[in-house]
């Protein structure tokens, strides 16, 4: 064999066999991810590609890596906590076995001999003592577990506690991974660490109460605020009764507080009620939309025209087995109905989910300000309460879910403005039908964009990934125009003195534009109001959004008819789409221009957004490109109904057809617009500018009025 050994064999031989590279991040490259993981362990796709760049990786690389480390966290986390509950679990039983041994041979302290039961010494009866209290401690640690959990909990492998409470949440839960005696969540346990995997959270709390005993009072809020919506979802009469006049679900309040104990207190002086039900079929699966509704930023993503801003606060279970089941956190959101006349309101609350039975899950929210201060500074004023809230969704055939939605609220009627009034305290603005219709849009529009086939309506050539992009760009454009409509806390807004260019109050808003790529930079005015219509809400949406009716109305059309160049399709009803529009040159002086344009409408309502927008720039965007750096200020148009419509046949129209008042069946049109008055950001605001735009909304709702024939 020494001797008998190719020259090719032996060149083989010297090579060492080929490993496989592997890459390292380096020192730094982990400093910074280390970093944003402590702040946001679920960066959204903009933070990814932000930091991929500054740190030259891949995407993947850091998408990668933000799973890993999560996974990583979540098994340290597990195997601690397990661990701490092994000795706290050894130590009980230990100190158990020694106290039984001592009372099986009792011994005089004094002699060392056998003592009887009299001569027991005052130390032992204070151990049996306190003994019987752990006992008693946790038997109800354990039933409140059981509760949670959904099946019962033994202690320690002892008989199952008698005083577990019967609840309707006690439906059948489903296999979730633990078998025997399932180890006791530690926020429920008050100090036993459990197997929930429980983040942890730098925020105070309540002011003297210790991190656990808060948990426990959180936990037990979650509770009741589920088992009463789902009595409210399943409940009929009398508790709901259907309005003869609207025809919509009107709560019984007597009834209520008959059957419910109020779970966050009584109802602050001078507030409203407003309650609602709502019952539809949407097509995603229920836990499809549990993983929505648990994730703030897909929460917003689902209902963009009623969430202004929201933010997961605390975490304090993300669930058990693997899924959503027992998740358990606090929220911050910003609520809206479009219009500068209806205030945003910010609700603090406790968001809970829980599987009922076999692909059946139930979601609910419930204020947590009468528990829980906010996280700083000083408290502010309470307009809004939110009373237990949510839905309960049911998968069924075909990847559709039946939901069933509950909104119940208090509020500070003070706050809105008089033309809304009705829209509201009927819960159109804010209600369960606006919830569902949303869902039941949007839902829609993602099965139309998922699916291969292109609807007849696109008629244009766009790409897969031009339609992608544009409809991104749609979607910032219209986020932009309900945060300057309703001057969320998106941006900063600066607000001026309202005043009246005409019979309408307009609200003006400043505020500066620096280094934003997807906007002019400079200082950007919006100016919005409110007007009520004597024209139903279809037939003023159909008007608004069409290109061939635009010149009666819009300066930008140049006096003639729009043209429609391109179309994207978001639902079965033709109103829902993305368009892109040319407006025709006036003379050969004078170039076109390109109008972005989204409208939407459901049973709630109706929405007409468009912005200018540079024609390469758009070129780009329908090839696929990064839409991000399109600079636009949206305009546009919200339209709800008014409140009043009664249904037909019904006491109202009855009234009305008999010399009644002639108001019902109107709509509410509210209008904005964003303008950049001055490209430098450190400008100052002129009147003439302030002026100008006010001139320019109050002229364009007279020109609606004559063109609908509807003035006054």
């Amino acid at each position: 064999m020494d001797g008998t050994a190719s020259g090719d064999d032996q060149d083989a031989a010297d090579k060492p066999p080929r490993k496989k590279r592997y890459h390292r991040h380096t020192p730094q490259q982990i400093q910074e991810l280390e970093a944003l993981f402590k702040e946001c362990p679920h960066p959204d796709e903009k933070q990814r590609l932000e930091l991929s760049k500054r740190l030259c990786l891949e995407t993947r690389q850091v998408k990668f890596w933000f799973q890993n480390r999560r996974t990583q966290m979540k098994t340290q986390l597990e195997r601690h906590e397990n661990s701490l509950l092994r000795q706290e679990n050894d130590k009980l039983r230990g100190e158990n076995m020694s106290l039984r041994d001592a009372m099986r041979n009792p011994i005089c302290t004094n002699c060392g001999g056998p003592a009887i039961m009299g001569e027991i010494s005052l130390e032992e009866q204070h151990l049996r003592i306190e003994n019987s209290r752990l006992k008693d401690e946790l038997d109800r640690v354990c039933a409140l577990a059981g509760k949670f959990l959904g099946r019962p909990i033994t202690s320690f492998g002892g008989p199952i506690p008698p005083q577990l409470p019967n609840s309707s949440l006690e439906l059948g839960v489903g296999g979730n991974g633990f078998g025997g005696l399932g180890p006791l969540p530690d926020f429920v346990a008050g100090g036993i660490a459990g197997s929930l995997p429980v983040v942890p959270s730098a925020r105070s709390g309540i002011p003297g109460l210790d991190r656990s005993v808060e948990r426990s009072m959180l936990l037990e809020l979650a509770l009741a605020a589920m088992d009463e919506l789902v009595k409210m979802a399943q409940t009929d009469e009398p508790l709901w009764i259907r309005s003869l006049e609207s025809g919509r679900e009107i709560l019984n309040h007597d009834e209520y507080l008959r059957t419910f104990t109020p779970c966050i207190g009584m109802k602050p002086a001078g507030f409203v009620t407003e309650a609602s039900r709502e019952t539809g079929m949407v097509i995603i699966n229920s836990l499809a939309l549990v993983e929505t509704l648990m994730d703030s930023n897909r929460w917003a993503e689902m209902f963009p025209c009623l969430i202004a801003r929201t933010a997961t606060t605390d975490v304090i279970s993300s669930g058990m087995g693997g899924t959503r089941n027992g998740a358990l956190q606090l929220m911050h959101a910003e609520l809206q109905v479009l219009s500068p006349l209806v205030p945003v309101r910010e609700v603090n609350f406790l968001r809970f989910c829980k599987q009922l039975a076999e692909g059946v899950w139930a979601v609910v929210d419930v204020s947590i300000d009468a528990i829980r201060e906010t996280p700083s500074g000083p408290p502010s004023y309470l307009s809004c309460r939110r009373l237990p809230s949510g839905c309960v969704v049911q998968d069924m055939p075909s990847g559709y879910s039946k939901v069933t939605w509950v909104e119940h609220a208090e509020y500070d009627e003070a706050q809105i403005h008089e033309l809304y009034r009705p829209l509201i305290s009927t819960s159109l603005g804010f209600g369960a039908q606006r919830w569902v219709a949303t869902l039941q849009r949007q839902c829609q529009c993602l099965a139309i964009l998922m699916s291969s086939s292109v609807p007849s309506r696109d008629q244009t050539a766009i790409t897969a990934s031009g339609r992608k992009s544009m409809l991104k760009l749609a979607q910032r454009m219209t986020a932009n125009f309900c945060a300057g409509v309703c001057a969320s806390t998106v941006h900063k807004w600066n607000k001026l003195s309202a005043g009246g260019a005409g019979d309408e109050d307009v609200r003006v808003m400043t505020r500066k534009s620096v280094d934003d790529p997807g906007e002019p930079s400079g200082i950007v005015l919006s100016a919005a109001t409110s007007v009520w219509l004597p024209v139903s809400p279809q037939r003023l949406f159909d008007f608004l959004r069409d290109e061939h009716q635009r010149s009666e109305w819009d300066i930008l059309s140049n006096g003639g008819p729009m043209q429609e160049m391109a179309h994207i399709a978001k639902g079965q009803d033709h109103g829902n789409c993305v368009s892109l529009l040319r407006a025709s040159a006036m003379n050969s002086n004078q170039s076109s221009m390109l109008i972005l344009q989204e409208t939407c409408i459901d049973a709630s309502g109706s929405l007409v957004v468009y912005a200018p927008v540079d024609i390469p720039a758009m070129h780009v965007v329908m090839n696929g490109g990064d839409s991000a750096y399109v600079a636009l200020l949206p305009s546009g148009f919200a339209i709800v109904p008014d409140g009043s419509a009664p249904a037909p046949g019904g006491p109202a129209a009855a009234a009305s057809a008999n010399g009644g008042p002639q108001r019902a069946g109107g709509s509410l049109l509210a209008v904005a617009f964003q303008i950049l008055v001055n490209s430098l950001p450190t400008a100052k605001l002129t009147v003439e500018s302030v002026d100008t735009v006010k001139n320019l909304i109050s002229c364009t709702i007279q020109k609606i009025k004559v063109a609908l024939q509807c003035e006054n």
